[in-house]
């Protein structure tokens, strides 16, 4: 196998990983991503089906692999683990304790890919990396990973909500964006209490209702939303 073949199965593989992690992609864009011809990409997207890459087309659009499907377990390199334990030592000493667990059960899998001698190595480094200006926060919430879901999902929620003066309320919301402050993590949702967006602060929810019930995604990105706010 020469290294022209060895470049194109690696390619191939990122493409198909790519696949994975989007809903859709275009020729154009992956040509880009790898530095070759739309052409090539052609030719590489039908490698790929013959060998049994379940790879559905949509004219006019881009690619997208089959529903269900999946790659087998990833291998990761060293400085990928690496890179991956420092994030840990951040989320670890995070206000939110459902991120944290969930981050933490994410970790326990990427490191059971690693050989003996990696996962020492990666351990190693997890004792030996500490951001001191974070460890005596304290976590004040418990619902970041359920305010995710319904974020990505489109699903109204109830909340009770204390405000900064005490005062109790109910509110159905429609989830918009999750910002993280130097206090607390911010949810911005549409509050069909008072038909605007409001920003609730994750500390001050006393407890979260997820309601089996959609709303019509905002047609607007976060940019757009700060740029609103601000006139």
């Amino acid at each position: 196998m020469n290294g022209g073949d060895v470049k194109r199965i690696s390619r191939l593989t990122a493409i198909t990983m790519l696949l994975q992690t989007k809903s859709l992609v275009t020729a154009t864009e992956l040509a880009e991503r790898f530095s070759v011809s739309v052409r090539t990409i052609y030719r590489d997207i039908r490698a790929l089906e013959s060998s049994g890459v379940p790879i559905y087309t949509e004219e006019g659009k881009g690619y997208r692999l089959v529903d269900g499907y999946r790659l087998p377990p990833i291998m990761f390199t060293e400085s990928e683990a690496n890179a991956l334990i420092v994030v840990e030592q951040l989320v670890l000493h995070n206000k939110d304790a459902s991120l944290v667990k969930d981050y933490s059960d994410a970790i326990d899998k990427i490191k059971s890919t690693l050989n003996t001698g990696q996962k020492a190595r990666v351990n190693l480094l997890s004792e030996r990396t500490q951001f001191s200006q974070m460890k005596k926060q304290e976590r004040n919430s418990d619902n970041l990973s359920t305010l995710q879901q319904a974020l990505t999902n489109f699903l109204l929620i109830n909340i009770h909500y204390s405000d900064e003066a005490l005062k109790a309320s109910i509110r159905k919301v429609e989830p918009f964006a999750l910002l993280n402050t130097r206090y607390s993590w911010m949810l911005v949702a549409w509050c069909r209490l008072r038909q605007d967006f409001r920003n609730f602060r994750l500390d001050r929810i006393q407890s979260i209702e997820l309601l089996n019930e959609n709303f019509a995604p905002h047609d607007m990105t976060l940019e757009e939303y700060f740029k609103r706010s601000s006139e």
